[in-house]
């Protein structure tokens, strides 16, 4: 299955379930349907999928909290639904990492102009079982991260020993970012322009949350970040030696 034509929908409307499945299904998407959390965490880590579409007010667990459940263990797409249009659910929303906002009812058609634009975004070629010993093609662009190797061609991301380290697509595109301007403060609206094409929100967090996780994979202190630095005021900075 292609991960990124998988969507699930998270809502407690059985109405919307069918309506939303019946519709992204003949647009070429694998539609899976939860009514609550409970279920949609079965789902998620049954089944690979590319973006959620959740509805805030869940019976039980809310939807905010289940947002927040997938942005801190997994990298897909999130785009929240809700009935009630208020501005300070978009706002925790965004602060949590969700990509999108839509506010019942919506129109079909944006919303899945929507979803294909989060899709985008995590979409990367899949390449296993390689490292960067067996990848020695001449004119390979590569660029270093630390002590790690980053491959243009290939979108991977290689570790001293030239073993892989697991990157998501939001995540190769930073460090490739970063990796392109060195020594040079970098805001978090221009992250977000270079990255993903769009504006960043003052309370949009997606950017900081990328940057932990990558902080993780790279860092050999990730509390005490000497690769990306935090540039108070103004966001982060890639340093490398001249």
């Amino acid at each position: 299955m292609d991960q990124r034509h998988a969507v699930l929908v998270v809502d407690d409307d059985p109405s919307i379930r069918e309506m939303l499945a019946e519709y992204l299904s003949e647009r070429d998407c694998t539609v899976f349907a939860a009514a609550d959390c409970g279920q949609a965490r079965e789902l998620v880590a049954a089944r690979p999928c590319g973006v959620v579409l959740l509805d805030i007010g869940l019976p039980g667990e809310d939807g905010l909290s289940f947002a927040r459940y997938l942005r801190e263990r997994h990298d897909i797409g999130i785009i929240i639904l809700s009935g009630a249009g208020e501005t300070i659910d978009r706002i925790i929303g965004l602060e949590i990492g969700a990509d999108d906002y839509l506010a019942k009812p919506f129109d079909l058609r944006e919303l899945h102009a929507r979803l294909k634009s989060v899709a985008r975004r995590y979409l990367r070629p899949v390449v296993s079982g390689v490292t960067a010993a067996q990848h020695t093609a001449p004119g390979s662009r590569r660029l270093s991260v630390g002590d790690c190797r980053l491959d243009l061609d290939r979108q991977q991301l290689f570790d001293a020993a030239g073993q892989e380290i697991a990157v998501t697509a939001m995540e190769f595109e930073l460090l490739r970012v970063f990796a392109e301007r060195p020594n040079r403060p970098l805001s978090r609206d221009t992250l977000l322009d270079l990255t993903q094409n769009r504006e960043w929100d003052p309370f949009d967090r997606s950017i900081d949350i990328r940057i932990a996780r990558l902080r993780r994979k790279i860092e050999t202190d990730p509390e005490k970040p000497r690769i990306i630095r935090t540039v108070r005021g103004v966001g982060y900075m890639f340093c490398r030696p001249d």
